[in-house]
């Protein structure tokens, strides 16, 4: 598993800081496999694209 906003392992350091910014802000990369992820803000949530995972919604 990996961090959906730096990319870095879960496990590896410290991701307090990337848990207060998910408050506010949506993934960036995928949790499952790491690629980057397309992402589109618009103003009633946003969408996060995988390649091979598909999209999250928030």
């Amino acid at each position: 598993m990996y961090c959906d906003r730096c990319g870095l392992a879960a496990a590896e350091g410290d991701h307090a800081a990337c848990v207060t910014a998910r408050q506010l802000e949506p993934p960036r990369y995928c949790a499952d496999c790491r690629r980057r992820m397309k992402v589109q803000v618009v103003p009633t949530g946003w969408t996060a694209t995988c390649v091979e995972h598909g999209e999250r919604r928030g």
